[in-house]
């Protein structure tokens, strides 16, 4: 999976992080791959492309309030380019994943965990979203995306340390 970055923060991301990106992006699509997840077992294509954008509080502010009818910051926002049951095309591009840098900051300091296992839980969090996975519709749905979250961190070691 390719994700395209877009930073609109001074901020760097540091490229273990990077790294750390591109490892959740692989197995997240490995382990939907093999029927662990919300679709069918081979139904994620390779050459997907995902768009990640860095942003501060009133970036995400703007964007929640336009595209959600929400009038505060998040953390982290999804726009996705497929249904949950549609199909995905080979070499498309999955959605859109917009993360409030501050925010994420905030909250691992809130959480007592590294700032990198926050971005990554928030870009898995962006992933799945994209991939149909909304913890806003039910219970069961809610832990079904939060145990994938869990599932995909913990096999890659990125823990609450």
């Amino acid at each position: 999976m390719k994700v395209v970055l877009g930073n609109e923060t001074d901020w760097l991301l540091p490229k273990d992080w990077a790294a750390a990106l591109l490892a959740v992006a692989a197995e997240t699509v490995r382990t939907e791959n093999l029927g662990q997840g919300k679709r069918a077992v081979a139904a994620v294509p390779d050459g997907l492309e995902v768009s990640l954008t860095l942003t501060d509080d009133e970036g995400i502010h703007e964007l929640n309030r336009e595209y959600r009818g929400v009038d505060r910051p998040t953390d982290v926002l999804s726009f996705p380019q497929f249904e949950a049951d549609e199909e995905i095309e080979y070499g498309a591009t999955l959605g859109d994943i917009v993360i409030s840098l501050p925010r994420m900051a905030e909250q691992a300091a809130s959480f007592g965990h590294s700032q990198k296992r926050e971005f990554c839980f928030l870009f898995v969090h962006g992933l799945l979203h994209l991939l149909g996975y909304d913890h806003e519709i039910s219970e069961d749905e809610e832990k079904l995306q939060f145990g994938r979250q869990q599932q995909i961190l913990d096999s890659l070691g990125i823990s609450r340390e």
